[in-house]
């Protein structure tokens, strides 16, 4: 068959089967998974939005393709002991791909044989290889391929098996992929891969390398629009990409696990109902000031002592970077990145910043941003504990006076748009109405950035755009 088929798609040059890989530390430099990756970019320029191929004059070369990506996935399985059963599942998902005539993928069978919670060693790799849509990336199931690595040090295990049990948490470090994750996404999700039923989740993905790689050039950045004088510690995560992934999976791990516990107003997201963006805001908000308030908790523990293990003085200097990571990423990243329609986190970050601001524990004077560090963390956790109360009165509340409550919470310390009519008082019709009529009501940007954060957005942009698709090895 000829390498150039219907419409000039170009099928990967070499085919068949590669050299075989058993040295995992090398497998992105081989042609297995150069022959893998190429196959899978060109299958897709092939697919539609739901991942099939409906196109029959296409079928010849997207045959061929998938006949190039399984021999590379036969080629690198050698050097991934661990994923055989997931790999040998890809192998036989993508050849019914291929059988029943290239309609919407159906990979359930090898989502389900990928396990990488049961793997979580320090430095072990995976080869990921799945039709998925990418969050922040892509919102079509095309194939993507991946070459990842764990990130788990011997004190987040410590904490893990303690008080921070996340049986389902991955941490994971981006070695290569496909144009998917040449984009703003820092997670693998289960949820996103194109499968013909939902199975029960047992794990969930965040590239640590990527949102610390990302969280130094933008606070470096802004550190010095804004004149602030980083604390020595927070200083060094700037110039350390190792310290600042271990001070994010400790951030994520607790972050993870607190979106099912507390005192919830049932599910907080409500999954598959329309709820007002503000509402997504104060929960991930609440999730990052619970891994604020959990990292003050911990370094005051382990501050009184004097006995310290080796193991327990890393957790308590990630302790106090965690504290930093999360005021300086949602201060300066979350608040201006993003498109201003219903930006859920860019609202989380103009909160913290006007409640530190409000509560004189952060400054902007003499156009210098200085923090009265000694004050923060209470100020920090005070925000938490508001949020929690709302969450512990909601459990008596109907859905829409808990959204009415949680937008009372909000513009307490955040200004509305001044054309907001939800700020003015809803009408009785839109409240004695169905919750689509409060939800619909809402403006994209119901809360504008203030002047602060329009300033700093326009220094800013370029930084923060550079930042889309990077990794731990480009800073």
């Amino acid at each position: 068959m000829s390498p150039t088929t219907a419409n000039n798609v170009v099928a990967p040059s070499v085919i068949g089967e590669p050299e075989v890989v058993e040295d995992a530390s090398t497998a992105e430099n081989t042609s297995a998974w150069a022959q893998l990756k190429s196959a899978a970019v060109a299958l897709r320029d092939l697919q539609s939005a739901d991942g099939s191929i409906p196109d029959a004059a296409l079928h010849p070369a997207a045959t061929e393709l998938v006949a190039a990506l399984t021999a590379g996935i036969r080629a690198l399985a050698p050097a991934f002991p661990h994923d055989s059963a997931y790999l040998n599942a890809s192998i036989v998902d993508f050849d019914r791909w291929v059988a029943e005539g290239f309609g919407v993928p159906d990979f359930y069978d090898s989502l389900v044989a990928f396990q990488p919670q049961q793997h979580r060693v320090d430095g072990i790799r995976h080869l990921v290889v799945f039709p998925m849509y990418t969050q922040n990336g892509s919102n079509q199931r095309l194939v993507e391929a991946l070459i990842v690595q764990a990130i788990w040090p011997e004190f987040i295990a410590e904490l893990e098996a303690g008080d921070y049990g996340n049986k389902l948490f991955v941490s994971l470090r981006l070695i290569d992929f496909t144009p998917g994750y040449d984009t703003n996404s820092a997670v693998l999700f289960p949820e996103t891969v194109a499968m013909r039923e939902i199975p029960t989740f047992t794990w969930g993905a965040i590239f640590q390398d990527r949102e610390a790689a990302r969280y130094r050039r933008v606070v470096r950045a802004a550190s010095e629009i804004t004149k602030l004088d980083l604390p020595e510690r927070a200083a060094a995560m700037l110039d350390d990409q190792d310290l600042t992934e271990k001070t994010f999976v400790m951030w994520d791990i607790i972050h993870d696990r607190t979106h099912m516990r507390g005192d919830l107003p049932f599910d907080p997201f409500m999954i598959k109902q329309r709820m007002p963006y503000f509402l997504y805001s104060l929960e991930e908000l609440r999730c990052d000031l619970t891994a604020f308030r959990e990292s003050v908790k911990i370094e005051r523990a382990l501050a009184a002592r004097d006995d310290l293990t080796e193991i327990e003085r890393e957790t308590l200097d990630h302790a106090g970077l965690v504290q930093y990571a999360v005021i300086f990423d949602r201060i300066f990243r979350f608040a201006i990145t993003g498109s201003r329609v219903r930006n859920y986190d860019g609202l989380g970050g103009q909160l913290l910043f006007a409640w530190l601001h409000q509560r004189g524990v952060l400054h902007w004077t003499d156009t210098a941003l200085a923090f009265d560090w000694d004050g923060v963390p209470d100020a920090v956790v005070a925000l938490g504990e508001a949020i929690d109360d709302l969450y512990w009165r909601s459990i008596d509340r109907p859905k829409t006076a808990h959204w009415l409550a949680a937008y009372d919470l909000v513009r307490a310390t955040v200004t509305p748009h001044p054309a907001s009519v939800w700020a003015r008082g809803l009408s009785d019709e839109v409240l004695a109405g169905p919750p689509k009529g409060y939800t619909d009501a809402v403006l994209d940007d119901e809360f504008p950035l203030s002047m602060f954060f329009e300033a700093l957005d326009k220094k800013m942009k370029p930084v923060i755009e550079s930042t889309a698709g990077i990794r731990g090895s480009d800073d």
